[in-house]
């Protein structure tokens, strides 16, 4: 079981030559400290196990019986 489908441009490479080019560029020094608090939010969720295996499977699950 997948957790989220790949997007097209995902798979057909944009997104990996998109952040190069912003990478190469500056573009993300620059964004970065606008980005920190979506930053230290994910390294919470990540401490508290959010994206652990059994707390993803029931999200999945909440998903599945929403609809």
């Amino acid at each position: 079981m997948r957790y989220r489908r790949p997007s097209l441009k995902t798979m057909l490479g944009i997104t990996k030559v998109r952040r190069r080019v912003n990478r190469d560029l500056g573009i993300d020094a620059i964004r970065r400290p606008f980005r920190a608090r979506q930053y230290a939010e994910r390294r919470v969720k990540r401490r508290l196990g959010y994206y652990s295996e059994p707390m993803k499977f029931l999200r999945f699950l909440g998903r599945a019986l929403k609809k």
